[in-house]
Formats: structure tokens, sequence, C-alpha cells
């Protein structure tokens, strides 16, 4: 993409999980989670379309460890869509983990998508569940609306960033990840293997910069 980006009525913010849990503090903080707040909230003002993601898990969710007896946070699970990360008990519907950052400005979002609010089953994309076929209605979303472009930030890099660009990109929408208004978990190699993917995907990484 251009060092200098137009952002047009055919474009769309994404932005992934801004919540206190995954901010410094929070039950499943990434490192430096908050401080891509700014970012995120200068880029904001350059889009008419701005949609935010809120994870918004049950607390007898699956994925989450204490719900498994003899479990610990990181281990994984085998269900009935395949691989699952257990991950320690956070953004609980209602509680002031899962609330937005206070500083991000969400009354810029034209639209909220909650994901991950079935018991039985995780949701890292924006776009679909864990088992890849059951959709959030983002994707039904960005198309009625006739969006064309998806620039995606937020939390963390390589598990929720990653999934929602990647099923962005298999659906047609040309993508690009705003790498300095994201932050990273990296678990055994995660962000490495997150970069090899989009670059295979032909999903764009761009910085900060490329907004005037």
């Amino acid at each position: 993409m251009d060092l200098n980006m137009t952002i047009s009525d055919r474009d769309v913010l994404l932005v992934i999980d801004v919540q206190n849990d995954f901010c410094t503090g929070g039950a499943l903080a990434v490192p430096g989670g908050e401080k891509i707040v700014p970012a995120v909230n200068r880029i904001a003002q350059k889009f008419t379309n701005v949609v935010l993601t809120q994870d918004w898990h049950p607390r007898e969710h699956v994925s989450f460890a204490p719900n498994h007896e003899g479990k610990q946070p990181f281990q994984t699970i085998e269900l009935d869509y395949g691989t699952q990360m257990l991950w320690p008990t956070h953004c609980v519907q209602g509680t002031a983990g899962a609330e937005f950052h206070r500083e991000l400005e969400v009354l810029r979002a034209n639209l909220v998508v909650r994901k991950g609010f079935r018991h039985g089953i995780d949701s890292y994309s924006a776009l679909f569940e864990n088992d890849h076929k059951t959709p959030t209605g983002l994707l039904g979303y960005l198309r009625e609306r006739e969006l064309k472009t998806v620039f995606v930030a937020g939390l963390a890099l390589d598990f929720c960033v990653r999934f929602s660009a990647e099923d962005a990109r298999a659906a047609g929408f040309e993508v690009a990840v705003i790498e300095n208004a994201c932050r990273g978990i990296d678990l055994d190699g995660s962000v490495a293997a997150t970069h090899r993917s989009f670059r295979e995907r032909g999903i764009s990484v761009v910085s900060l910069e490329a907004f005037p």
C-alpha cells in the first residue's frame, strides 16, 4: 500500500478487543496493550466506518482453564472443532474486565460485535467463531455496506487480530494490519508465524505513519 493512504467511504477500521482484561493489570494482559489506545483513537478519526469487537464470555466458558480440572492456562485441549488453547478467566460478561479501555473513543464506532458468548466454542476472529463456520454477523455487515478494504488494529496481534485479518482476506476483502496499533502475546513464536501468514495470504502490514 502507498506510504500515505487516502481513506475512503469503502474502507473500514476494525478495532479488536481493546478491553481492560487485555491491558496492564487485566486477567489476560497483552504487554503494553493499553499503549495502542491513542494510536487507535487518532486513526479512527480518519474513518467513516469503525467497528469494535468485544470478547464477551460466560463465566463457564469452555476456553477457561479453571473450568477444566487439572488444567493450567496456555495448555491445550481437543474439542469438536480442533485444538483449543486454555486461557485465564477473562472478559466475563458484565464485568469490569470485559469493558472497553476507558480512554478508547467508543462513540466513533458504527457497530460493536460481541464474540465468544457461546459457552462451548471460542471466538478469535471477528468474522467467525473457532469452528471457522459459525458467523458473528460481521461478514454480512461488511458486504451489505459494500465495504472493500479492512484495516485492522487491536489486541492481540498474533491471535484475534491475526484470525480476523485472515478471515477477512479469505472472504475477498483487501486487508491491512496497522502493526504499531497492535500488540502481541507471542506464545512459542506466534508473532513470527503471524507475519509469515500475512505474507503468504497477501495481507498488507502498514504503519501509523501511513496515515497523514
